[in-house]
């Protein structure tokens, strides 16, 4: 396996890839999508231990929707079945996914109760177990304090484990070693991470202010209303078909076969 050191403009060509891979196959991508979301829904209602197997399962359905958009760049129609690939790559790697579902839910629940430090649990408890948010809740400072040290703690753990469900199933590493691998990856490539980022932000907003503007020439605010929660999940279904990309041109293998590497 080799790690690829590429330019700062590569950012946007995993966007661009993204989005154009999606529209290669709309249907499939954003029903995977749905599909995605709505497991990790559903398994967030088990009694006392949702929150967490939807955490620990996050790794595993992420790297089903990179093999459907490893399949979508083939020309290929993805099926629903392989959103459950990391399940179908043997016990080795099977338990090796496990692990690091497991590893993923125990890193975001330590940061969790990193945050519980600043407001007594209040962002915690909302975050996980749900509930009715309100405006003087948010405008707490200890509330957006804690908001602030969550996301700063979730910036290197979103780093390990970026990478590491790709790497775990099509490579074949280790949990630990794939999310060492993971987070030298994005520290060689963080310039094209950045700029990933930064576009996607972009293309987040410019579809919001679109929606906007379209119910300002409507006369019609509620249609805006209306739109933007369907609107923001297709958009969140084109940056997750573009992750893939981010991998694939992080990393080779020439031992792999043909038909796993890069289209």
């Amino acid at each position: 396996m080799k790690l690829n050191i590429v330019p700062a403009r590569t950012g946007i060509t995993w966007v661009k890839l993204g989005c154009k891979t999606f529209f290669q196959q709309p249907l499939a991508m954003s029903g995977l999508f749905f599909m995605f979301m709505a497991l990790l829904s559903i398994a967030t209602l088990v009694p006392f231990i949702g929150a967490a197997l939807a955490l620990a399962l996050l790794p595993a359905a992420t790297l089903g929707l990179m093999a459907a958009t490893q399949e979508a760049t083939k020309g290929k129609f993805p099926m629903p079945s392989i959103l459950i690939s990391a399940f179908r790559a043997g016990k080795q790697r099977v338990r090796a996914m496990m692990v690091l579902g497991a590893l993923y839910a125990a890193g975001f629940l330590a940061l969790m109760a990193v945050s519980t430090l600043v407001d007594g649990g209040q962002f915690a408890r909302l975050y996980l177990v749900g509930g009715k948010i309100t405006e003087d809740m948010v405008l707490q400072g200890n509330f957006q304090g804690a908001m602030w040290v969550t996301m700063a703690l979730y910036l290197p753990l979103s780093l390990l484990f970026w990478h590491a469900p790709a790497l775990v199933h099509w490579h074949g590493v280790t949990p630990v070693k794939s999310l060492f691998f993971s987070f030298m990856a994005c520290y060689k490539n963080w310039a094209a991470l950045a700029v990933y980022g930064l576009v996607w932000a972009g293309v987040f907003v410019m579809a919001m202010v679109l929606v906007t503007l379209v119910a300002a020439l409507l006369g019609n605010p509620t249609f805006a209303a209306l739109a933007i929660f369907p609107v923001a999940l297709l958009m969140m279904a084109m940056f997750f078909t573009s992750i893939y990309f981010t991998f694939r041109d992080s990393f080779t293998d020439t031992d792999v076969p043909a038909d796993q590497q890069a289209a």
